[in-house]
């Protein structure tokens, strides 16, 4: 049985998980980087962002315009696992997979604070998008 929903739905799904799984990922730097000192946590955290912000632009903001565009090509009713392709799904699972890998791994936690800073800003940045197209569907609906 398929779940249908209204296809502007899997707008809000999508954002719903990015900033989740963004908000994750900088909890646990932010988290790692506690033991520093709060000037080589903010650098740190500095690096982290600044990465962030080039990650989304250069790559995660095609993703997120790919994801969109795909989805309002989508019927109007869609299953609610429509949020992201197959490949999406493969890609969420290879990244668990390595985060719990390195997360598990002899590495010092607060080298690991950068790249997942970086890829939670990234996810972060790229719900914004999901939301604004979610959020501007419904405000055309109520007009």
């Amino acid at each position: 049985m398929r779940f249908l929903l209204p296809k502007h739905f899997l707008y809000g799904i999508a954002g719903f998980v990015w900033i989740v799984a963004g908000t994750i990922l900088c909890t646990r730097a932010i988290i790692w980087l506690s033991q520093l000192s709060f000037t080589n946590e903010l650098y740190s955290e500095s690096i982290g962002l600044s990465i962030a912000g080039f990650g989304y632009y250069f790559g995660f903001s095609k993703l997120v315009r790919k994801n969109i565009s795909r989805i309002s090509q989508l019927t109007e009713k869609a299953s609610a696992f429509a949020f992201t392709p197959l490949r999406g799904y493969v890609m969420i699972a290879l990244m668990i997979t390595i985060g719990i890998t390195l997360r598990n791994s002899s590495f010092p936690k607060y080298y690991l604070a950068i790249p997942y800073t970086a890829m939670g800003g990234c996810l972060l940045f790229g719900s914004v998008k999901f939301f604004r197209e979610f959020f501007s569907f419904r405000s055309q609906e109520n007009k």
